[in-house]
Formats: structure tokens, sequence, C-alpha cells
């Protein structure tokens, strides 16, 4: 049975080491292995605003794998549609991490892809996703306004080509994400649960948790952590399709968890406020990708204004016609916020009625 450990932390990077001292790693690495870390970089936010990884994890994980006698690493990632992953890297402190311990910076939206195959699936993959000898997997724990949440399998979302990102969305999201997880083997997982936006995927509304996790299962990590926000796995509907196909157990009362400074943990509720839910009221969705869908529910909550009729928003209106909607897929209506993906600034002052 599969182990979860936690530690509770204000130090990120001594943290991160006494955590994976505390985990099996040093079992399943070997010497001269070529090794891949794989953070959540979605937007050009830092850290703290409670979307991206932070940049301490990854090196505490670096530290740790150099007293293992591992020297080939390397950090891949592709931030989400609308944004560029060398921006990002900047911004969230990775290439300051580059260039103090000489690891490799990979922005997957440049990288070849491969085709392969997982259940009824044909998915493109970036090459670099499936040929290191070891993939550890560096979420963030937050909420996802279409998902629910994201941790271990969505972040592997971040594998895959941009025109993949937005296919995955026309064929439902949920599936093609537990499939995914078939195509592409998850090693080892250390979730960042220090500071995770519990609504929203690109952040803004923080929550502190002082938390770091990991595991070698990503779906019992996920299925833990879904019960950290608030929510049944059978409330997400990618984790009961990957528990269905095997790929990994689900948390319950029998799972083996190792505490670490329990002392550390915040003194405040860290439940989700499940806005993000109430938002999507005045939402039709078709295929929208997860920047686009984001964008108008972060407008949405800004501006404080219910629309008199439900937005459109998805691949699914490219050539349709209708009231009001959300991003270029939706040029053809009466009434529609341009943007591929469009500003959450932008919906906001177009539902002010000021564009």
């Amino acid at each position: 049975m599969s182990e979860i450990v936690i530690n509770y932390t204000e130090d990120i990077v001594n943290g991160t080491l006494e955590l994976l001292e505390a985990s099996p790693l040093k079992g399943l690495v070997k010497s001269g292995m070529k090794v891949s870390l794989k953070p959540n970089m979605v937007i050009s936010k830092p850290p703290s605003r409670g979307a991206t990884t932070h940049p301490e994890v990854a090196e505490g994980i670096i530290v740790y794998l150099r007293r293992l006698g591992i020297h080939d690493i390397e950090i891949i990632e592709s931030a989400w549609i609308g944004d560029d992953t060398a921006r990002v890297y900047k911004i969230c402190g990775y290439e300051a991490l580059r260039d103090k311990y000489g690891v490799g910076l990979t922005d997957l939206k440049k990288d070849r892809a491969v085709k392969v195959k997982s259940g009824q699936y044909d998915f493109a993959v970036c090459e670099k996703a499936v040929t290191s000898d070891f993939l550890i997997n560096i979420p963030v724990l937050k909420g996802h306004c279409q998902t629910t949440i994201t941790c271990c399998l969505k972040n592997l979302k971040g594998c895959i080509p941009d025109r993949e990102k937005q296919r995955f969305h026309t064929m439902g999201l949920h599936g093609p994400i537990a499939w995914l997880n078939k195509a592409i083997k998850t090693d080892f997982c250390v979730i960042d649960g220090i500071c995770g936006d519990l609504s929203f995927e690109e952040g803004g509304n923080p929550v502190t948790r002082n938390m770091l996790i990991c595991g070698t299962d990503p779906l019992l990590l996920d299925t833990y952590c879904a019960g950290l926000l608030g929510h049944r796995t059978g409330d997400i509907e990618y984790l009961k399709i990957a528990a269905r196909i095997g790929i990994g157990e689900v948390f319950g009362p029998d799972t083996k968890i190792t505490g670490l400074n329990a002392g550390n943990k915040p003194k405040f509720d860290n439940r989700a406020t499940g806005a993000a839910k109430r938002l999507t009221q005045h939402i039709n969705e078709d295929g929208a990708c997860s920047a686009c869908y984001s964008a108008l529910i972060q407008g949405l909550k800004t501006s404080g204004v219910a629309p008199h009729e439900k937005i459109c928003v998805g691949q699914g209106f490219k050539d349709k016609h209708g009231g009001i909607g959300c991003g270029d897929c939706t040029a053809g209506f009466d009434k529609y916020i341009k943007g591929c993906p469009p500003k959450a600034f932008d919906v906001a002052e177009f539902l002010r009625g000021r564009v």
C-alpha cells in the first residue's frame, strides 16, 4: 500500500528536504538517472498568488537529488494558452534557480510532439515528458473552476501541445485527463500546498496552509487532497475515471499517513469559498479552454454583475450565433468579449457596460 508523507513548514527549501528524507524517494532513484521536474507554471503570476509552484520546492528537490548523485536534472513545463512559458519561468523565480544550480529549463510549447495511444484516445504528448528516466510531478494544491480541483493528475496537462490542450476541452476534459496519466507515467509527486487558491486555478485568493505532501501514487494523493478542499472523490469525474482504469489507489481509512511538524499547521479555516461554483450559473459552456473559462469566472466575480442571460463560452460555439459570448470562438454572437483568451479585466468592463 502506498504512503502519504506530509510536512507543515514555513521554510520551504528545508521543509522539502525534510519531507523527502521521510519519503521512499531515495530508494527509487539511482545515480546517473535523467530526472525531469514538472511544476505548475500555468500563468505568469508569482507563487504567492496561489497559482504556481514555489521555486523553493523545486530547489529542495534538486538539492536532495544532488546528494544522491543525480545531476542530470531538467525542469519541464508549458504555460496555458495565452501566456508565455519563458515569462512565467522568469516571474516565478525559475530563471534564478537555473542559474544557481545549472539545471535545464524547457518550454514544452517548443518541444517535439509524439503520438501515443491510451485507451480510446490518441494523444499528442511532448517528447520530453515520456523520455525521462524519472518524472517528478510538482503540482499546486488548488481549486479549478471547471474540474473542481487541480493537483497531480491534471498537472500533466502541461505536458501536451497547446492544440492538444484545446482538444481536451472538446473531448470533455475529464476522460482525457485520466487517460493521459496512463500515457505519461509519474514516478513521484511533491505537492506544493503552501498557499494555493482554493477556488481558481489562476490564483488571486491564496489561502495559507504551509503544507508539503509527497508520495508515489498520484491518484491516492489527489483523492486525499480533494478531501482537504472539502470534496469527495465521487464529486470529481476524472478521479472516478482514474480509479476505474487503475491509475492508482483511492484514499481511505487504511491509508498510511506520516505527518511531520503538525504544530506548524495554520490556526484558521482553510475551506474553499465555492465562489467559482456559484458563478457557473451564469455560464453556458461548450468545449471552453481553461484560460478563457477562468477569465470569464474571474470577470464575473470582479464585476459583481449578474448578466440578464447566460454567457456562452467555448469552442463549441464557433460559427454559431447567439446573444452574449466570451472569447473569439463566439465572434458570431450579437455581443462578445474579444480575446483568445480574453482578459478578466475586459470581461468585467464588458459586464459593467463600459465596453
